[in-house]
């Protein structure tokens, strides 16, 4: 596998993660916010969406046609973040899916060493080329795929990283309930011993 392909194959992974973390839910579980922030399943698949379309877009004077409103430098604060009511399910996920063949569109056309500027970062790192985006936005992706699996985790306990692959510890679920008892037992005396 060539360097473009393993990168691609990695964007694509964390792509998968956040749309599987979306299945099996209700309309309001997949929008609840579960942090203080407002951090929330359908969010994270629109801000996504912003994160592509940009940096795949923009960044290579390959603007993304029509873009909204949200995705600019115009938008409300956090207004990529959620998905707003008269935003459904359907359509922020194949809103995803267009941003998703538009990016594909892009590192297919370039080659690794295609030069690009990120306006919106300092004018001391913002030249760059199709291969830092590539690691730029597969690292972001992947992070908010982990804050689609705890979010999903607070929503009904699923964990794992793909369908059919937990990644945890095959144990009984109390074996669980167990261990974060005593881990906040352990936090309790940490906490005990330093005051003390």
């Amino acid at each position: 596998m060539d360097e473009k392909a393993l990168l691609h194959r990695y964007l694509n992974a964390a792509r998968s993660v956040l749309l599987w973390k979306l299945e099996g839910l209700s309309e309001y579980d997949v929008r609840r916010p579960l942090t203080p922030t407002g951090t929330n399943l359908l969010g994270l698949v629109k801000h996504a969406a912003g994160v592509e379309l940009n940096y795949f877009g923009r960044v290579f004077g390959r603007p993304f046609p029509e873009p909204p409103l949200w995705s600019t430098a115009q938008a409300s604060p956090a207004s990529d973040m959620y998905a707003m009511l008269e935003e459904s399910r359907e359509s922020v996920v194949d809103f995803y899916a267009r941003v998703r063949s538009f990016a594909d569109e892009t590192i297919a056309a370039l080659p690794l060493d295609a030069p690009g500027v990120v306006t919106w970062w300092s004018e001391a790192r913002r030249d760059v080329t199709l291969r830092q985006i590539l690691v730029q936005v597969s690292i972001e992706l992947h992070r908010h795929a982990g804050h689609a699996d705890v979010v999903r985790e607070l929503i009904d306990g699923a964990v794992g990283m793909q369908d059919g692959n937990s990644n945890m510890p095959s144990v009984p679920e109390s074996w669980w309930a167990e261990h974060h008892a005593r881990l906040e037992e352990i936090a309790v005396a940490s906490a005990r011993a330093l005051q003390g």
